[in-house]
């Protein structure tokens, strides 16, 4: 039979699921999140959206959040663009009523499972994922397994503070919007058109992200750092100064051996959260 793995992202404006099968990525949907509504009327939305899944023979269920995780319990302890998703027992519902195991956690922490499963990553016993898009998140693998830490709050680097704020605000879509009042897409067309004002927004912001890289070797070494996230596509503009701010890094053996590399999962969050599954099974039975 079929071995089949269903992978959920909620984040504030959707639920996008789509389901493992023999490895392969298959099924892939996506509904609005009811951000505004009851926590009741939200639970019953993932439910619903779960039980039309359930003529695969689903095995398991991931889901990657972008709050913080009661990990072992399976409660979402919050999320911020879902006001009334706030202490959230999650996993207890849904086994109940999907009858299925269920793995939660945070998304930037199933992006680092999901690029060493089944991306980029999978050579690499010790990396670091940084998912750089509307935020940056930070996830960890040490010797081919996940650390959340507690809470699921390891590698939360966007909230360690830089300059006059911390780095979400200079290495996420957060600076192109704070600094330059646009978009990282629309900057980037400018700059691939030679637009100097444009170019300048991308040399600040590998130079900040450089900097974010020197505070991760600093504590952990990793062979590999995978870049995700939409503004991952803009990695050309970005590259040189974000090197230029790496080669004062203090160690340079560990620089030597370091890879950056980009995920190519097209469906970066639903693979890891597929790959939470995979990982808390074998975690389990081990």
């Amino acid at each position: 039979m079929e071995k089949a793995i269903l992978g959920l992202d909620i984040g504030g404006t959707s639920i996008k699921g789509g389901v493992l099968i023999n490895g392969h990525l298959e099924d892939i949907r996506t509904i609005p999140t009811p951000a505004k509504e009851t926590q009741e009327f939200i639970l019953e939305t993932i439910a619903i959206f779960i039980e039309s899944y359930l003529h695969h023979d689903i095995s398991g269920i991931g889901i990657g959040i972008p709050g913080l995780v009661d990990v072992e319990n399976g409660i979402v302890l919050g999320l911020a663009n879902i006001p009334a998703f706030q202490h959230v027992e999650l996993a207890k519902f849904l086994k109940a009523r999907i009858g299925k195991p269920v793995f939660i956690n945070n998304d930037a922490n199933c992006f680092a499972l999901g690029v060493h499963k089944f991306g980029v990553g999978k050579n690499y016993k010790n990396l670091v994922g940084i998912t750089l898009g509307t935020g940056v998140g930070g996830g960890i693998v040490i010797n081919g397994h996940l650390y959340s830490g507690v809470n699921s709050a390891a590698g939360e680097w966007c909230s360690a503070p830089y300059l006059e704020s911390n780095f979400e605000n200079y290495c996420s879509g957060k600076f192109f919007h704070y600094q330059y009042d646009t978009k990282p897409k629309t900057l980037a067309k400018k700059a691939l058109a030679g637009d100097p004002e444009a170019l300048k927004a991308f040399d600040e912001f590998g130079h900040h992200l450089g900097e974010l890289m020197k505070h991760i070797l600093y504590a952990l070494a990793p062979e590999a750092i995978v870049l995700g996230g939409s503004i991952r596509k803009t990695y050309p503009l970005f590259k040189e100064a974000m090197y230029k701010s790496l080669s004062t890094f203090g160690y340079p053996t560990v620089l030597e051996n370091l890879k950056i590399l980009l995920s190519e999962l097209d469906e970066t969050a639903i693979h890891g959260a597929v790959a939470l599954v995979d990982f808390e099974q074998e975690t389990v039975n081990s």
